[in-house]
C-alpha cells in the first residue's frame, strides 16, 4: 500500500479519511478488499483509498464518502453513494475496456 500527499492534509481531510476507513471496515465482511493506495489529491480536494479493483472510496472536506469508478480508456469518473452500484459500474467499464483492447 502506498500513502501519498499527507503533508497537505488539514482537519477536514483527516475527518474525510476517517470516514473512508469506516466505510472500508463496513465492506470487509461482505467483499474481498485489497487497498492499493491512500492519499490526498491536491487538484480535486478529495482524500481517497484506492482499491485494487479500480474503485476508490473518497471524501471531500470531511463529507460522506463517495465510491468512484473510473474508465481506464477515457479517464471519465462515475460517483456513487454505495459500493454495490459502483462495483457494478466498474465491472461494466472493465468489460468494455477489455473488449476494446
Amino acid at each position: 500500500m502506498e500513502i501519498t500527499n499527507f503533508d497537505n492534509m488539514q482537519y477536514c481531510e483527516t475527518v474525510g479519511l476517517a470516514n473512508c476507513f469506516t466505510a472500508i471496515g463496513k465492506l470487509l465482511g461482505h467483499y474481498l478488499i485489497d487497498v492499493e493506495a491512500v492519499g490526498f489529491n491536491d487538484n480535486s480536494g478529495y482524500v481517497y483509498i484506492a482499491l485494487d479493483n479500480g474503485i476508490s472510496i473518497c471524501s471531500m472536506l470531511g463529507r460522506d464518502v463517495e465510491y468512484l469508478a473510473t474508465c481506464f480508456d477515457t479517464g471519465e469518473e462515475f460517483f456513487f453513494d454505495n459500493y454495490k452500484d459502483c462495483l457494478d459500474k466498474q465491472h461494466e467499464l472493465n468489460i468494455a475496456y477489455n473488449q476494446a483492447s
